[in-house]
Parts: C-alpha cells; structure tokens; sequence
C-alpha cells in the first residue's frame, strides 16, 4: 500500500555502538527491530506538506491558500540551515506513539538542542508569514504537525515493544553517530530537482 511521505527535518543514523551486534542486542527488548540503515533522529515534524497548507488553510479561514501555504513552505523548507555530524549517547529505551514504538532518548551536544530551537522558532517565522495567528495554539493543534507537547525529547525509534505499554528500559550505554541533517522526502516535494541542498557556508 502506498502512503503519503511524509517531511522532516532530520539527522540520519551513522553508527549505533561500536558494531552491529551492538544494535542487534536491542532485540532484548523490542520485537521487529529496525534497519540500522534507517534510523534518524527527528529534529523538525511537519507531517504530510497538503495537509499541512490545508491546516494553515483552515486556520486562516481561507485568507492563505493550500498552495500559497505548500508553495512558501518548500521554499522555506530549501532556506533552512544545516547541522553538521554530531554523536551523541543513548543509555535508556522509551516508550512513543502511546506505547506503540521503542525509541533510544538519546542525549545530545546543547548545539543539536539550540538548532532544534532555531528550526521551531523559524517555524514560528513561516507561520507569521501565511498569516496564522496564536501559532502557538496552531502548532499544537494542527494535525499535520501531530505536536503533543511543545517538549523536544532527542530520540531514534527502533521497534516495538515486546509487550504493549511496558515502559521505559535502562540499557548499557550506546555511543551514537549521526550524520548533517536533511530534509527527509524533499526530491518527492515541488521544485524536487534541487533535492537536499549543500549547506551553506557560516
């Protein structure tokens, strides 16, 4: 069956441990684990981009069209900065999705937390520019983005839990490499001859 990709601003997984059976011992605690060559940490959701403009859309009662709002999006989406490779730790498997999906919470440099910060707050910037008002309250409703809490917690989702809601698990420590962000799907969206771009110089 086909889905809808869906966009983010992400940093792709390089290394989990110091080999494969490193990652492949996670299998203690979840069933159906991930490809290692998959995982990423998510640094920015924006969800399906039509739903997303048809959001702002609505929000705006019509003052901003789905394709004004699409087409100012992947715009912005092009101008975004990018992080550079960082590494980061994981000692500890938590339960996301309402209990659907292992994660490792990872723990990163504070440069990855104020990036994070830097992406929301263009967020903010974007969504002042099509016209939405109380973004706050648009950025917790919206279904697109799926926000539950306007908490960040750094984390790569692994699997499924073994047993349903069965909570958080301390595991030995993991070193964990991550690659410069990117946009994820961006060659499926408008303009996708451009593709991810190279970051710009500092």
């Amino acid at each position: 069956m086909n889905t809808v990709p869906r966009i983010t601003v992400e940093a792709p997984v390089l290394s989990i441990g110091s080999g494969p059976s490193d990652y492949e011992g996670l299998g203690r605690y979840v069933r159906a684990l991930r490809r290692q060559q998959g995982l990423h940490l998510t640094l920015l959701h924006l969800g399906v981009l039509e739903d997303f403009a048809r959001d702002i859309c609505e929000w705006t009662k019509g003052m901003t069209s789905v394709a004004a709002a699409a087409g100012t999006t992947v715009t912005w989406l092009d101008g975004l900065p990018v992080l550079d490779d960082f590494s980061g730790t994981s000692e500890r498997l938590i339960p996301l999705g309402g209990g659907r999906v292992s994660g490792l919470e990872v723990d990163v440099p504070e440069q990855v937390h104020e990036y994070q910060v830097r992406l929301v707050q263009a967020l903010h910037e974007l969504l002042d520019k099509l016209l939405v008002d109380n973004v706050d309250d648009f950025i917790l409703s919206s279904r697109a983005l799926g926000y539950r809490s306007p908490h960040w917690t750094p984390h790569v989702a692994v699997g499924s839990p073994k047993t349903y809601g069965s909570g958080s698990w301390d595991i030995e420590r993991l070193p964990i490499r991550f690659g410069q962000s990117r946009i994820r799907n961006r060659q499926l969206l408008p303009g996708s001859e451009r593709g991810n771009r190279k970051p710009k110089a500092e």
